[in-house]
């Protein structure tokens, strides 16, 4: 049995906690570290239980707590080594921070494995994490300008899963950002549109998936109703049925107290 909490997600900031057995990571760290800290009061977790805070980016709105909150709790900080070094670069981890680069092959965590796979965005070396716990997989994906075959391949099979669900592509074009901000976020260096992540999810359904959270909504360019309504009635469309085939929620701007087991 595993836990997924989601602490925090958008572009003011993004956080997930997952545990297996006591003991669990985080993955990114964009808030503050005295945000962070009350997120896991609120939530009655232990950071003494945290084995490694695993960054997807270097981008603030995933690493802005990170050395503050690593260096406090003297947790290690895992990355690929284009992130590590862009984390260096801009002063978001120092000397005192641990760092370490995540190989491909993954890295094991007492009862936990965690695996890397790497996503298209523009940042220095970016990717997403699976992470196995006995028989239980989970895996992120955030940050995507398009589903490669990578991404897709670390999806598929496992139990639940956060995926990027960006932006309503009407809204954005609509919307007041400017037309470059518009071009890169459509990119394939950009983020995941609704429509994308909705068509993905029935293959992963049919691939074991039971459980989806929405993630990394735009405050501007969508809305939580329409990202889930978005994908449930693609669900729906395939012939699949809420609470008996699969689970959906949107991942809420700052911890509600929920949480997923599975």
């Amino acid at each position: 049995m595993a836990k997924l909490v989601p602490l925090f997600s958008g572009s003011q900031g993004n956080s997930y906690y997952i545990s297996s057995g006591g003991e669990g990571i985080l993955i990114d760290a964009g808030r503050s570290a005295k945000q962070i800290t009350n997120a896991f009061l609120d939530n009655n977790i232990d950071i003494s239980s945290i084995r490694g805070i695993f960054v997807t980016h270097e981008h603030i709105d995933h690493v802005k707590g990170v050395r503050v909150f690593a260096n406090r709790h003297s947790i290690p900080v895992y990355s690929t080594l284009g992130t590590q070094k862009a984390m260096m670069r801009l002063n978001y981890v120092d000397e005192k921070t641990d760092c370490r680069v995540i190989q491909s092959g993954g890295v094991d965590l007492d009862n936990m494995h965690v695996d890397r796979f790497p996503i298209s965005h523009d940042c220095a070396e970016g990717c997403g994490y699976r992470v196995t716990m006995g028989d239980v997989k989970f895996a992120l994906a955030t940050d995507l300008g398009y589903l490669s075959d990578e991404v897709e391949n670390a999806l598929l099979g496992c139990d639940a899963v956060v995926i990027e669900s960006n932006h309503d592509v009407r809204m954005l074009q609509m919307g007041p950002y400017p037309y470059q901000l518009k071009r890169r976020i459509m990119s394939d260096i950009g983020h995941l549109s609704n429509v994308t992540c909705s068509e993905f999810l029935p293959r992963l359904v049919k691939s074991g998936t039971k459980r989806f959270v929405l993630a990394h909504l735009s405050k501007e360019n969508n809305m939580p109703e329409i990202a889930y309504r978005e994908s449930l009635n693609e669900l729906n469309a395939k012939g699949m049925v809420l609470q008996s085939d699969f689970t959906l929620s949107v991942a809420p701007v700052e911890t509600d107290g929920s949480s997923i087991i599975f």
